[in-house]
């Protein structure tokens, strides 16, 4: 289901629904670019949302390469529900690759920062089978449809930025201040009306797919790993753990600190490059 609230030839607001009946906002911006058939999906981290200046800067930059869909998660933002913190946030990437298709664009592919990277590492994981009917079905070509119901969730290619490769680590005192903010009562009010994030308060059961299991089931789709040397959550063996874990390649930054805040516009340029090109 897609609500397009906005039909112009600039950006274009609509209300997404998830496959589990999430209502989830998101933009579109056509590329500045020639024309384009490739829509980057833009995944932000915990406690962002489609209209934070980081995910807007960003989704400014790489609109030099490719159109770009960004959305709130589920508990982010206007979005309906509450975080599960990289669990079911897999069906809001969906619906928001889904509703790219839908749009046109032959080519959709994925980029996540910190929470969101983990997700979309995991979704193109899950739905790699699907990628590989789908282009054994039209012999490469991807059929443009105008119902979102009916066209796919999968990603041609991936990457992901300041992603962990393992749950539950604690290894550094922004991930125990996260932790707190995830498991406790007054952490999740802190959430709520501080940060402006609902999160859900039971505990993950079963436990998801981690990153560094997903990445082994995401090939022949192309995978790139992004990681700041300066990251205050995650330190560098999270991402040489998971570019170890499977086919994909590894861009270790000097200096960068952590996700969208962190990313310049260089480097944005750069992931730009290689989504369109991968």
């Amino acid at each position: 289901m897609v609500d397009v609230s906005s039909i112009t030839y600039g950006p274009r607001r609509a209300t997404l629904l998830t496959d589990d009946g999430v209502r989830i906002e998101a933009v579109y911006e056509p590329s500045t670019a020639s024309v384009t058939d490739t829509a980057v999906v833009v995944a932000h981290g915990f406690t962002g949302s489609v209209d934070r200046p980081a995910v807007r800067r960003a989704s400014r930059v790489l609109a030099e390469r490719a159109a770009v869909v960004t959305f709130s998660f589920r508990g982010h933002g206007r979005s309906g529900g509450h975080s599960t913190v990289g669990d079911r946030e897999v069906l809001d990437v969906a619906a928001a690759v889904r509703w790219a298709r839908a749009l046109g664009h032959a080519r959709v592919v994925t980029v996540g920062f910190s929470m969101g990277g983990s997700v979309v590492l995991r979704h193109a994981a899950l739905y790699a089978a699907e990628r590989e009917e789908h282009v054994e079905r039209e012999g490469g070509h991807v059929e443009r449809e105008e119902h979102v119901g009916r066209v796919g969730a999968h990603t041609d290619a991936v990457a992901a930025v300041s992603a962990p490769a393992r749950w539950y680590y604690r290894g550094t005192p922004s991930m125990r201040r996260v932790h707190w903010l995830i498991t406790r009562p007054a952490g999740r009010l802190v959430g709520r009306y501080g940060l402006g994030t609902r999160i859900h308060h039971q505990d993950w059961d079963p436990v998801p797919l981690s990153p560094v299991e997903a990445v082994p089931l995401i090939a022949p789709t192309p995978v790139l790993i992004v990681h700041g040397d300066r990251d205050p959550y995650f330190p560098v063996d999270h991402p040489r753990m998971l570019a170890a874990a499977g086919p994909s390649e590894l861009w270790l930054e000097r200096g960068m600190g952590h996700a969208e805040n962190a990313v310049d516009d260089e480097l944005l340029r750069r992931l730009g490059d290689w989504l369109t090109r991968a």
